[in-house]
């Protein structure tokens, strides 16, 4: 089936490119130019965008104020040409080489053209909450991946110990919180240009060239290929163009730290054109293992990406992507952020068992950025693919196909108990991952009140260790493990070099049918809805097996090397199919004012643990095997408003209800690798969004967004106790009315930036000073709520300072964390539960400076 699907995938790319151009015969293109220029002082305005209106042709005028469109509609045609700072404007082109004045627009903000809707529109027509960062925004706020980005977002949340460890989530919902388990699906969808990446680690990786993000709140079935229950990130990348353009970016800053970017794009013919992009960063340590006397938790990233657009016409686009992305830090690694008591006997607490080893942690506070690790850290990363996009316009509408085809390949070594004794001294979850998916869909005007999306969407997995994932004990580990007095614990050799090997594998599909219509009842009423049916399968092989240790055939010290690791082997498979969908209701009263409501219900995949699962009297609990899908029930109104030209104010309630709530729960068995999966039966995460931003008199942008979200488990019964409780009469308790880890009640951002223009020797251009500031309140990092695992609320501001000039140099000093803020992102039980736990602590204050230069 495998070899099969990989020949339908090939001989898709192979084909479709002349399947399409038979269908279209090529036209030949013409070049219309012309300038713009301000007008009051006829200055040349360079980077202004020049598209021809209704559809996607553009240019964006070079160092004179020159523009170049490539097309093959006859004049006269309708082009739209925006700037920042300037209105708007349609110019009706007659004649070739033509001048066109922009005016200033002190009291006019800039709308934000958006494709979420598989069609180009404004940010504040769509009656769906979203959240838009501009590629050259997240440029100079040095939020060059998602973990940076979420600071300019406060309703998204990222936490991660290592790439593979990853939790991407849209209002505290999303994935399960904690390490990673493949297992599951994402609830948050990741797309990259209609490609959807199916693995967390892929939000670690640089963005390359990217030209906008766009973070949808709130289901998303109905418009996304794959199913998205929390949310989607819908990034698209520079493309391609037929006017030559460029840009290169250097940074240096503290710690080593330099990044470097580079793009070019350009014609190769008159229907051809091709884009490349690279970006590289490197970083020195910011923690010290003293183990080892050197920097750990580095960074060492290099990406590439390169791009093919042939248009044979402009009612057909072609776009084939290919991009490789690689990460090769030294670490990670963390250190102990403090120690719990808990209900174990006296000799089975963590201080306890490290004074008879005679260890004493080398530090008093995580803050301190030292680690004593004996285990050499690794997390190599890395991801790329192909993919091949096609867009046709047909009636009223654009049939779209995108076939890719990703992987990714993780290969780790981490020290899983923190601390500078054999307890875990290997512990490797390598593993292999491919992906292929296809999706057709059409998106157009049915009549002239009716538009919409209908699709078809495929996805096929197959994620393997590689070839062996492994897990081995040292020579401290029995005292970790002790939970008798009884002498043979110190039976010599015991648990030296005692480990697992373990091979794995999950094999899953996932299809879809969706569609969503736009109905305008009236010029101000739309009624919007949709359905989806979703079937997914999942295959799963689990086995491993036990080496090492000492040789024995005492069944008293075989007993005790199995309550340390045992073999365990399982097959397994699950599937299921349901129907979802939603109904909004907009209510335009004006261009200035925009109400929706919906209701939407949706569902998260089946899920199978495939980490291990937990024994009892000796058994494998099989039955956990199989983790229920989510059944989603989610109600939101909002109101999306432009007091003035200058301003946008939005306003957002939100209620989820999650029935079956998939969740990450830790066990103290040390096979089972990263906790294991479990069902809560009611969580409900419910909130009020508050976003806006104003232009001020042309020099002065503002921009700020506001979160109160309150995410509770409604119901569950059999939760596995907190740290704190371990060894206690229960294993398991009632955490009914708890609170959901990884989500604080309040968070914020604000930012800002003013201009004044200026000269930096013979430049022209204007000098710009921008500040953001982020916030959020205290949150749960244990998923079942505990006194000791809660992160304090912290507060982080980001600056810059600096110059850009009109003919397209830029620099600037910026500064991210400026106060040096101590800060935990994630606390994390360590494996056995012997009460300490490890602190995944924010990066200290860095500054530096940033050359760009773009034409």
């Amino acid at each position: 089936m495998k070899q099969v699907l990989k020949a339908i995938f090939l001989l898709g790319v192979l084909f479709t490119p002349s399947y399409l151009s038979a269908q279209n015969a090529p036209v030949i293109n013409s070049t219309v130019s012309g300038k713009i220029v301000d007008a009051i002082t006829k200055e040349a305005l360079i980077g202004a965008t020049v598209t021809i209106k209704g559809i996607t042709n553009g240019s964006v005028t070079d160092i004179n104020g020159q523009f170049n469109l490539v097309t093959a509609q006859k004049l006269p045609f309708t082009v739209v040409i925006s700037f920042v700072g300037y209105q708007t404007k349609e110019v009706v082109l007659t004649d070739n080489n033509v001048e066109i004045l922009l005016q200033e627009a002190a009291n006019q903000l800039d709308d934000v053209v958006i494709t979420s809707r598989r069609r180009q529109e404004s940010a504040q027509d769509v009656p769906i909450p979203i959240s838009i960062v501009g590629g050259t925004r997240a440029e100079d706020a040095g939020a060059f991946n998602v973990n940076r980005l979420k600071e300019l977002v406060p309703t998204v949340q990222l936490y991660a110990s290592n790439a593979r460890n990853t939790t991407l989530n849209i209002r505290g919902l999303g994935s399960t919180y904690g390490l990673t388990n493949d297992g599951i699906d994402p609830g948050v969808g990741f797309y990259v240009d209609g490609v959807y990446y199916a693995r967390p680690a892929a939000t670690a990786l640089d963005f390359i060239d990217i030209e906008q993000v766009e973070v949808l709140r709130g289901p998303q079935g109905t418009l996304f290929g794959k199913n998205t229950t929390a949310g989607a990130f819908n990034i698209t990348t520079r493309p391609a163009g037929f006017t030559p353009s460029g840009s290169f970016e250097l940074s240096y800053g503290n710690y080593g730290y330099i990044q470097a970017k580079a793009s070019l794009t350009g014609p190769l013919s008159n229907k051809l054109a091709a884009r490349v992009s690279f970006t590289g960063t490197q970083r020195n340590g910011t923690f010290y293992n003293v183990h080892t006397q050197l920097p750990i938790n580095d960074i060492n990233n290099i990406g590439v990406r390169g791009q093919l657009l042939y248009a044979p016409s402009d009612n057909v686009k072609i776009t084939l992507i290919a991009d490789v992305s690689d990460q090769k830090p030294n670490g990670y690694g963390w250190p102990v952020a403090g120690v719990v008591p808990t209900k174990r006997a006296a000799y089975r607490q963590f201080n306890a068992i490290i004074a008879d080893l005679n260890y004493k942690l080398p530090y008093s506070s995580a803050f301190e950025r030292i680690v004593d690790l004996d285990t050499p850290s690794k997390a190599d990363n890395q991801l790329g693919g192909v993919s091949l996009n096609a867009d046709i316009k047909l009636g009223g509408g654009t049939l779209t196909s995108t076939t890719a085809w990703r992987y990714w390949k993780w290969t780790p070594l981490n020290d899983r108990d923190y601390i500078g004794l054999p307890v875990f001294t290997i512990s490797a979850g390598n593993s292999v991952h491919d992906q292929w998916s296809q999706e057709i869909r059409y998106s157009g005007k049915i009549s002239s009140r009716l538009s919409g999306v209908v699709g078809l969407f495929g996805l096929w997995q197959d994620l393997k260790s590689d070839p062996v994932q492994t897990e081995e004990a040292g020579s401290a580990q029995w005292r970790f493990a002790q939970s008798s007095t009884s002498a043979l614990w110190k039976t010599p050799g015991l648990f030296d070099n005692f480990g697992i090997r373990t091979t794995n594998r999950i094999q899953s599909t996932g299809l879809a049918v969706f569609g969503q219509v736009d109905w305008a009842v009236t010029d101000r009423i739309h009624i919007l809805p949709g359905v989806r049916y979703n079937y997914d399968k999942k295959v799963a092989n689990y086995k491993r097996e036990t080496y090492g240790g000492l040789q024995t055939t005492d069944p008293a010290l075989i007993a005790l090397k199995n309550g340390v690791y045992t073999n365990q082997a399982f097959d397994t498979d699950v599937s299921e199919g349901n129907f979802s969908g939603q109904l909004t209701l907009q209510y335009r009263a004006s261009s200035a004012f925009n109400a929706f409501g919906t209701y939407s219900i949706s569902y998260k995949p089946v899920g199978v643990n495939i980490g291990g699962l937990p024994t009892a009297n000796g058994q494998v609990l099989l039955d956990l095997a199989r983790v229920k899908p989510e059944f989603v029930n989610h109600l939101e109104f909002g109101v999306k408003t432009k007091p003035t030209p200058n301003s946008v104010l939005n306003v957002v309630f939100h209620n989820t209800e999650i029935k079956d709530y998939q969740t990450q729960v830790q066990t103290a068995e040390p096979g089972v690798n990263r906790g294991y999966l479990a069902n809560a039966e009611k969580v409900r995460v419910v909130g009020i969004e508050l976003d806006g931003n104003i232009r001020v008199a042309n020099f002065l942008t503002l921009n700020a967004a506001v979160a109160y979200t309150d995410g509770k488990y409604v119901t569950f019964k059999n939760a596995p106790v907190p740290l704190e409780e371990t060894g206690g009469e229960q294993a398991f308790k009632d955490i009914s009315g708890g609170a959901l880890p990884g989500i604080s009640k309040w968070s914020g951002s604000v930012g800002g930036e003013v201009t004044a223009r200026g000269k930096l020797i013979s430049l022209k251009g204007n000098y710009f000073f921008g500040v953001d500031a982020f916030y959020r309140s205290s949150f749960s990092s244990s998923p079942s709520p505990s006194q000791y695992l809660n992160i304090d609320g912290y507060s982080l501001i980001n600056s810059r300072l600096g110059f850009r000039a009109s003919s397209g140099i830029s620099a600037f000093v910026w500064a991210r964390n400026l106060f040096n803020t101590n800060y935990y992102e994630q606390l994390l039980a360590a494996p056995g539960s012997a009460g300490h736990y490890a602190g995944i602590v924010g990066d200290p204050r860095t500054y530096g400076i940033t050359l760009r230069y773009t034409f």
